[in-house]
């Protein structure tokens, strides 16, 4: 996961959320997470590279639409991410509180 951007981590976590999101979902729930415009050219660059790094799979919704699904390999690169995290992260911060 080092090698990803933070902008191609937070597609990890977005995607991880839904129920196999298509790239303008991602790109809503980014903007309103952010409050900054995507653009379909950082998106889907990105959503490249995480499909061609094995961490994320792409399905077809219908001939204009594609679905974006996290493969084992993602979900166990977040788990890793996460218990990294946790390891730098004050007790207080990372509490189930």
């Amino acid at each position: 996961m080092f090698e990803l951007t933070g902008f191609q981590r937070d597609l990890l976590y977005v995607i991880a959320g839904h129920d196999r999101p298509s790239g303008q979902q991602l790109k809503d729930e980014l903007e309103a997470s952010t409050e900054r415009e995507i653009t379909h050219g950082r998106l889907y660059p990105s959503l490249d590279t995480l499909v061609n790094a094995g961490l994320v799979e792409r399905g077809e919704i219908d001939r204009r639409t594609n679905y974006y699904d996290l493969t084992e390999k993602g979900r166990e690169a977040l788990k890793e991410r996460m218990e990294w995290e946790k390891t730098y992260l004050p007790s207080d911060l990372t509490s189930n509180r």
